[in-house]
């Protein structure tokens, strides 16, 4: 599931007339190049949640073919935030567990290696990032056992959910379909010992800003340069 149903506030004015996941990098919009990066890691069976110009996200992705994929979306017609949009999306979600990805992240990370989570042992296992720029104080501890906490442990310090992560639908057992955060849900499986998590320390920017889409557009245009 990839989620594109904020509204991109902080891109403005970019975002006025344009859903953030469409603000272009090269030829290809932010959430063409994660639809992608999906498709060469495996990934084909898709589904989109969007609320903001989401009409749009739809006619640019259509059903997914040109890509390769086949994409299903999950309309909203009030913000449901990270849990609302994925519990409001669960019939469209074939699998029991799943991936989950933020439309507006740009990552080098290898979606393949992701693996599937039990329900039982592990409700979700997520991706962090060590030394998030925009995100100093970090959001979660990884316990030596690998499991996440929001407390620490005596180990390192808070890293930062890089909105990757494999989730379970038991994750969302008993929540109707209403406006929550993902957070609240994850951090009451980690009292419970039920996530767990992987460091990652490859390329990754949260594009919340026209200035990380600069960083972004000038990052790959440096590596076309190079491998031209």
């Amino acid at each position: 599931m990839i989620l594109a149903a904020g509204l991109g506030e902080r891109m403005r004015p970019l975002t006025a007339k344009l859903p953030k996941p469409l603000l272009k990098v090269g030829e290809q919009s932010l959430i063409e190049h994660q639809v992608s990066k999906l498709v060469r890691a495996g990934i084909t069976d898709l589904v989109i949640n969007h609320f903001y110009l989401g009409d749009m996200i739809e006619q640019t992705l259509g059903n997914g073919s040109r890509y390769d994929a086949a994409i299903r979306y999950s309309r909203e017609p009030i913000r449901l935030d990270t849990a609302g949009g994925i519990i409001k999306a669960l019939p469209a979600l074939v699998e029991d567990c799943f991936i989950v990805v933020n439309a507006d992240i740009w990552t080098d990370y290898d979606f393949a290696s992701l693996a599937p989570v039990d329900g039982e042992t592990c409700l979700a296992h997520l991706v962090l990032i060590p030394d998030a720029a925009h995100n100093p104080g970090g959001d979660f501890h990884l316990a030596e056992d690998g499991t996440v906490r929001v407390e620490s442990d005596g180990g390192d310090g808070k890293f930062t959910f890089a909105g990757i992560s494999v989730m379970h639908r038991k994750l969302f057992a008993g929540y109707p379909i209403q406006p929550l955060s993902v957070v609240t849900l994850l951090k009451a499986a980690m009292a419970k010992g039920l996530v767990t998590g992987e460091i990652y320390d490859g390329v990754w920017i949260d594009v919340g800003t026209p200035e990380r889409l600069q960083d972004v557009i000038a990052l790959e245009t440096g590596a076309a340069g190079e491998t031209s």
